[in-house]
């Protein structure tokens, strides 16, 4: 019984802990949807089944964060008009790929491994992105 309390206190410590990062995630959100006009995303992303799901890639790699912001993320980019091609490999190289933690990860893990990794998982993305429209097209 003790094991279970400790569980349930753990749980919601984490949870709350989380709530800052969402509220400050759905602040920066509005603040991008009122500056950052609609043209932006339909001018970079521009529907093609293959550079669409890149630029995703490319911008996820850079842009690199945690999973809970990414649902946010994709729901605002859908809205605006991305299509689910962009938003999934945006959302899995989001989390997957770390150029910004590159370094460190080198450091500790050592240079080869960490290069080879992200680049695995940059290209994974993109066919992750693929095969999951293909999927929901199924459905």
């Amino acid at each position: 019984m003790n094991r279970i309390k400790t569980a349930i206190k753990k749980t919601l410590n984490t949870m709350w802990g989380t709530i800052p990062i969402l509220v400050g995630t759905i602040l920066l959100i509005s603040i991008a949807r009122a500056v950052i006009p609609k043209s932006v995303y339909t001018a970079l992303f521009s529907g093609n089944m293959l550079v669409d799901p890149l630029i995703g890639s490319i911008l996820g790699s850079i842009l690199s964060g945690n999973p809970i912001t990414s649902y946010i993320l994709g729901g605002e980019f859908l809205i605006q008009g991305v299509s689910l091609l962009a938003v999934t490999a945006f959302l899995v190289s989001w989390v997957t790929v770390g150029l910004i933690q590159l370094p460190a990860e080198s450091m500790l893990l050592g240079k080869r491994f960490a290069i080879v990794r992200n680049i695995t998982s940059f290209v994974s993305s993109i066919l992750v992105a693929i095969l999951t429209v293909i999927g929901v097209n199924l459905l």
